[in-house]
């Protein structure tokens, strides 16, 4: 048995010296009044491990666990009130860089990889999506006449299957404006869906040395340049290989360059799409693959939706807001962590679930997560 609690472990992944340089760097401190920027960044991480839904809940959650609190950084519980200001003006670019720095961290000290690579250029999957808000109530984020909603635009490494880059915008963020802010690197390899087929967005990427592959618009003029044969070997869901040149009014303008088009025959679904490429160099099988995996961002923004708490939010400020959607993004980054290094094969809701259970628990971490469900010692081998 442990001497502190399973939840008090996993703050312990998160190193205190990344966590004071930022506090330095972003003055957080500044006039903390005895709620400093790490308890409260282990207050946001609490309140999504123990799921709480309101300021009461989480004040309350941590005044239970009294003789614990010094395990975690904290002198003494904060009070709704302490919470509700300090999301409301502590500047949520901290928590933001706190996430970013601890991806970078947890990859190089963790193995975090899912999948083994299989290019040599490095693969982004590139979506946003949407949570609904009350516009009454949250006036800044607007989205249409009647409902407010915010988005989180979100680069996922293909690797790690965690996101790399996150952008929080209002409903009416525009994905092509965003995505073209977006820092990629030459030779990077992105894909995304057809919302991002915009022939402009498409040539920018193609001029700064990008690679994109993203499902096409169904009513694309084009012609054929010429067709690319298919090898006997090929998957028989590739239906046509060719080299076309955009027609439309404005697509021609905007995209003069030739591109390469691939068929694909969705068997599951009975129906075709286009996937539209600037890589000419990989099989036409490679770039379907590579499609398919798109699939993973949704299963991304699946989990976060489902095992954490970002679907109401505990302050009404676009700063509250934001400060919710990082701490959810680092509590399903350590989440992410322990899955990747535990023996015992957890599905990741279970291991949300179990931890949120588990949280005051006195336990070895570690081997709690490898043996979760191992029998009680023999009071035979105890005596």
């Amino acid at each position: 048995m442990a001497n502190i609690t399973l939840f008090a472990q996993v703050i312990r992944l998160i190193p205190r010296e990344i966590i004071q340089r930022l506090v330095k760097k972003h003055g957080t401190d500044k006039h903390a009044k005895g709620f400093n920027s790490w308890s409260h960044l282990v207050t946001m991480i609490f309140s999504q491990f123990s799921s709480s839904v309101s300021l009461r809940q989480i004040s309350e959650g941590l005044q239970s666990a009294t003789g614990n609190l010094n395990h975690l950084g904290l002198s003494r519980a904060p009070s709704k009130s302490n919470i509700s200001y300090q999301n409301a003006n502590r500047s949520s670019q901290f928590f933001q860089d706190v996430f970013y720095a601890l991806f970078q961290y947890l990859g190089q000290h963790g193995d975090l990889k899912q999948i083994k690579k299989r290019l040599k250029a490095k693969v982004c999957l590139l979506d946003s999506t949407l949570m609904s808000l009350c516009l009454s109530m949250y006036d800044w984020a607007l989205y249409t006449h009647t409902k407010g909603a915010v988005k989180m635009h979100t680069v996922l490494d293909f690797e790690t299957l965690l996101p790399e880059f996150v952008c929080i915008s209002n409903g009416k963020g525009a994905d092509n404006t965003i995505a073209k802010k977006l820092p990629f690197a030459r030779g990077t390899i992105v894909v995304a869906d057809r919302i991002y087929s915009d022939t402009e967005l498409l040539n920018h990427w193609d001029s700064t040395g990008v690679i994109f592959i993203v499902r096409g618009r169904d009513n694309i003029q084009f012609e054929s340049i010429r067709e690319r044969d298919l090898p006997d070997t090929t998957s028989q869901e590739i239906l046509i290989d060719e080299e076309v040149r955009l027609t439309g009014v404005e697509t021609a303008s905007k995209y003069p360059k030739k591109i390469r088009r691939i068929g694909i025959y969705n068997v599951q679904g009975g129906y075709t799409i286009d996937l539209y490429t600037n890589d000419f160099t990989h099989a036409a099988s490679t770039v379907a693959a590579l499609y398919r995996s798109r699939w993973k961002i949704e299963i991304f923004f699946r989990n976060l939706k489902q095992n954490l708490h970002i679907k109401s939010f505990l302050g009404t400020s676009q700063n509250a807001v934001e400060i919710q959607i990082w701490t959810a993004l680092i509590t399903i980054l350590l989440l992410q962590y322990l899955k990747r290094i535990a023996k015992h094969p957890w599905c990741l809701s279970n291991l949300t679930a179990s931890l949120r259970l588990n949280t005051f628990t006195k336990i070895g971490l570690f081997q709690w997560i490898n043996e979760p469900f191992s029998p009680p010692p023999d009071e035979t081998e105890i005596a």
